[in-house]
């Protein structure tokens, strides 16, 4: 990617969220920022609450032509209507998910910290490989996904990249010329998610 290129913003759900709240506060958010890709990512398996969640999300997302994919459920994405799929398994499943949902889904591959992995997504027929967490995050195993590697990535492969867990406004500054994508999600969603987003976007200009 061309360092004169701004990074587009890929935004993420909390693991958990009230439908009838969530769905509006991601509509205000759509509505004043510029969100290439919302994704799913709710924590709970039961089937209802992610087809209840998928459907009004959907709704909320393609009104503003924005495509919404969903962590993980290959057949949920196909059977309720999203764009694609984001896998977290450092992108084992990728060729299973586009055999199923077709070559014009979007396929993403969390890749953790591993170049390998990402490159092996890449060839499995991702669309785009994510690395993280960035910052520090008590969820991850305490390694994060450096700037060489974005860098190294953005000077080698093609494959659009993701970088997520952990942002800082700090963080985005340094790795904007390196990414195509900052994930986004557990950083804002608090109080005001519009006033969040804008400060931590503050570098981008």
């Amino acid at each position: 990617m061309a360092s004169d290129e701004q990074p587009q913003i890929y935004l993420i759900s909390p693991p958990e969220f009230d439908l009838s709240t969530f769905s509006e506060e991601l509509g205000a958010v759509l509505d004043v920022a510029e969100i290439a890709c919302v994704r799913m990512a709710l924590a709970t398996r039961d089937e209802d609450r992610l087809s209840r969640a998928a459907d009004t999300l959907r709704e909320v997302c393609h009104q503003r032509d924005v495509a919404l994919v969903i962590d993980n459920h290959i057949l949920l994405a196909e059977r309720l209507g999203l764009d694609g799929v984001h896998l977290t398994d450092a992108g084992r499943s990728v060729r299973k998910a586009r055999k199923q949902l077709g070559t014009d889904a979007i396929v993403g591959a969390f890749c953790g910290v591993s170049r390998h992995d990402g490159m092996s997504a890449g060839e499995a027929g991702a669309d785009y490989v994510s690395f993280g967490p960035v910052g520090a995050s008590a969820l991850s195993d305490g390694e994060s996904a450096d700037f060489e590697t974005f860098e190294w990535w953005s000077q080698m492969i093609e494959l659009p990249v993701v970088a997520e867990g952990g942002l800082t406004a700090e963080l985005i500054g340094q790795l904007a010329p390196v990414t195509d994508f900052f994930g986004i999600g557990e950083e804002v969603w608090g109080d005001d998610p519009k006033a969040a987003l804008k400060a931590l976007l503050a570098p981008l200009g």
